[in-house]
């Protein structure tokens, strides 16, 4: 089997056996990611199905093809946050000038869950909270970028984050799981 930088050459000259090998290598991977910040499965696929056309269409510019899973996965995340923005109607972000102090609580209880479970508690949280929890916990952008990628202010995107945790710990403590 080809190994990713094969395969992004591969389809840098539209071989359809490398953008088969491609898409089935990430398919996992992504479709995971685009679960996370959709509300339901046949969302995700639709955000898959999009970020993936994305990617075909522009791995001609890809100059560093070392850097393909970073690259990936980042277009994903974008086409996802361009979805969210997409489809909602009125914006849930609210810039709140004193945060809540909730300290960095354990949200380590997490580990006690499945994936499954991961997704459905945090698919639970509101578009905003949603959104910025991914990004910042899970997808390890700061503060300043999810900002500038939202078109909210920094102190937004901490309040999101902020109170978010705490409707994932009352979530958590409901589900029996101990923080």
């Amino acid at each position: 089997m080809p190994n990713e930088i094969e395969l992004v050459l591969g389809c840098q000259r539209n071989d359809p056996r490398a953008q088969a090998a491609f898409y089935n290598l990430y398919k996992g991977r992504l479709l995971g990611i685009c679960r996370r910040y959709a509300r339901t499965v046949m969302e995700a696929e639709d955000i898959f199905q999009e970020a993936f056309i994305k990617v075909f269409n522009k791995i001609q510019d890809l100059q560093k093809p070392e850097s393909v899973e970073y690259w990936v996965k980042s277009l994903v995340i974008r086409t996802a946050i361009d979805h969210y923005r997409q489809n909602t109607n009125e914006r849930q972000f609210v810039d709140y000038h004193v945060l809540e102090d909730t300290s960095n609580a354990d949200i380590s209880a997490i580990s006690q869950l499945g994936h499954e479970e991961i997704v459905a508690v945090i698919n639970e949280l509101s578009d905003g909270y949603r959104m910025v929890v991914n990004m910042y916990l899970i997808d390890g952008y700061e503060h300043n970028e999810i900002a500038k990628i939202l078109g909210i202010s920094e102190g937004t995107s901490k309040s999101q984050l902020s109170r978010a945790k705490v409707h994932l710990r009352k979530k958590l403590i409901e589900m029996g799981v101990t923080v």
